[in-house]
């Protein structure tokens, strides 16, 4: 799927710090810990708690954020609709890896079982 690009230029520019409060709260909200969100991006991006809390600090772009990440291969097995868009077809790479975050974060906020959200091949 094609994204426009003034699509991918506002997540590129989003700062991380400003959604990551978002994230908190949704998986919060329905039951889940800041501990399980923060199992669930360091197993896509190899970040831990504290290098994501450095990156907040350091208020670091989406773009920055994922240019440092380093993103877990089975990360492509993350599939389906996100946003209006199915992440697989996808076309911007950013906005892909963008994109597998929120799907990661609304798994867990669903409920669904860490052993299925952090997929294996």
């Amino acid at each position: 799927m094609t994204t426009t690009p003034e699509h991918n230029e506002r997540i590129a520019k989003m700062t991380f710090s400003s959604v990551y409060p978002h994230y908190v709260a949704k998986v919060e909200n329905k039951g889940r810990t800041k501990e399980e969100l923060h199992q669930v991006i360091e197993w896509l991006t190899g970040f831990d708690e504290k290098k994501v809390k450095d990156l907040i600090e350091e208020k670091v772009t989406f773009k920055t954020f994922f240019e440092r990440a380093n993103l877990n291969p089975h990360a492509t097995l993350i599939t389906g609709l996100i946003c209006g868009y199915r992440i697989e077809e996808i076309d911007n790479e950013l906005t892909r890896q963008a994109r597998y975050l929120d799907k990661l974060v609304d798994e867990l906020a669903k409920g669904r079982k860490m052993e299925k959200i952090l997929r294996k091949a």
